[in-house]
């Protein structure tokens, strides 16, 4: 619950305190396993919990926190806790989090392109192979360094994989079976690179770049956020899958954008660096017509 940025913590950060202790259990109902982008949407799921639910993940909490007023609170259903605790998660990420918001953001998204192109490049195993050294694919079972003994079944389920910021040296797993496995796995921590933009001088370079790069080709590196097929990728910017194809090659040789073919399919994810480019918002989305808008 450390801060990360220099803001000062809010009154009601105890609360939060109360249900995450600092090592072991806390509710799942915390980190949802549908990810969100916008901040208020995603406390209003975490506020807006069934009660059934919050009672389930409250219960496994140690007796000294489960017996705080807040958490009895929230058990109980008690008028205004909800809006309490969206309050503090609001109010906790304004003064700990959105500070070092860039900087997350660009860990995580360079960590998502590098398992993107391992996933494309080699399967699911070399996926497996490039997670950090605390998770060790063995086959057929992916080990964990875990403060707990404990085995994940998936009995044919996948297996989604969250690149974090805050987790450090281990992963963590949700207790619930009832939710889609999923594992959080620390990311790579690393410098910053050559694309650091010194301070006064970040809306100069998104000018430069969106200049050089021109609109449908930064909407094609925005649209892959999400890997896809040339096709796909045609569809969500909204031109001919020849056109995509020819904006791809030329992210493809400026080192934004991987291609892999599987038979006669191409399949394209953004490179680190591209990544870290759209990340940023240095590649800014083009407005486009309502026939020709980017999905």
């Amino acid at each position: 619950m450390a801060a990360s940025g220099a803001g000062r913590l809010p009154p009601d950060w105890r609360l939060l305190a109360t249900l995450v202790p600092p090592r072991g259990y806390f509710p799942d109902f915390l980190t949802p396993s549908v990810p969100d982008r916008d901040v208020r949407a995603a406390v209003e799921r975490v506020a807006g919990t069934p009660r059934r639910e919050l009672r389930r993940d409250l219960e496994p909490l140690d007796a000294r926190r489960a017996r705080a007023p807040f958490a009895q609170a929230l058990w109980r259903g008690a008028p205004g806790a909800a809006e309490r605790l969206g309050t503090a998660l609001t109010a906790y990420h304004a003064a700990a989090i959105a500070p070092s918001w860039e900087r997350i953001e660009a860990q995580t998204a360079g960590d998502r392109s590098r398992r993107a192109s391992a996933l494309l490049a080699d399967g699911v195993e070399g996926l497996l192979r490039t997670l950090p050294p605390a998770l060790r694919w063995r086959p057929p079972a992916l080990e964990v360094d875990y403060p707990v003994d404990q085995d994940l079944v998936l009995g044919g389920r996948g297996l989604l994989l969250v690149p974090s910021f805050f987790c450090l040296e281990t992963g963590i797993t949700l207790l619930n079976e009832h939710h889609a496995p999923t594992l959080v796995y620390p990311v790579e921590h690393r410098p910053p690179d050559d694309l650091a933009v010194p301070e006064g001088e970040e809306e100069c370079h998104r000018v430069s770049l969106a200049a050089l790069l021109g609109h449908t080709r930064a909407a094609v590196l925005q649209a892959l956020e999400v890997n896809g097929t040339t096709g796909e990728l045609a569809h969500r910017v909204g031109v001919l899958p020849s056109s995509a194809s020819q904006h791809l090659g030329v992210l493809r040789r400026a080192g934004l954008v991987r291609t892999v073919r599987r038979g006669r399919t191409a399949f394209h994810t953004r490179t680190p660096m591209g990544a870290a480019l759209a990340e940023r918002g240095w590649v800014r989305e083009p407005e486009l017509g309502p026939s020709r808008r980017a999905r």
